[in-house]
């Protein structure tokens, strides 16, 4: 089945119709984005484990102090690439289940422009935006 759809751009993903939402062409389209985000992700974390490890301390204070924020600098990194390698398992589990694309909150559209901006997206703009003021309002 996937070797007759053929990714499609930003521009043929705004432009389809309503019918056509989070049907197979978008449904490949998306899972190869994800697919593509997700081993960039495990190439980044490949590099960062090495440099880590070839780091050598330095005896000047300041050097290692300087050596030591970076650590902390790419461990920081690498735990947000971490979560958001968690969250393309997430939507690539929702493909398959058929629940990708539509709001967990509201049920309805998440909308082709918001999946293009972030492809793990898994609430619409307005359970987004309410999900956000209510994590400001109680922490």
């Amino acid at each position: 089945m996937n070797q007759q759809l053929k990714l499609l751009s930003d521009a043929e993903l705004l432009a389809a119709s309503e019918s056509e939402y989070m049907g197979p062409a978008q449904l490949y389209t998306f899972r190869q984005r994800l697919l593509a985000e997700e081993q960039a992700l495990f190439a980044t974390a490949g590099e960062t484990n090495l440099h880590l490890q070839e780091t050598v301390m330095a005896s000047d204070p300041t050097d290692r102090a300087s050596a030591e924020e970076e650590h902390t600098l790419e461990l920081r990194v690498r735990d947000r690439e971490r979560k958001l390698i968690k969250k393309i398992r997430q939507a690539l589990q929702r493909i398959d289940n058929g629940s990708y694309g539509w709001c967990e909150e509201t049920g309805e559209p998440i909308g082709i422009p918001r999946l293009i901006a972030r492809p793990t997206a898994s609430l619409c703009l307005e359970a987004q935006e309410r999900h956000e003021q209510r994590e400001r309002q109680f922490g």
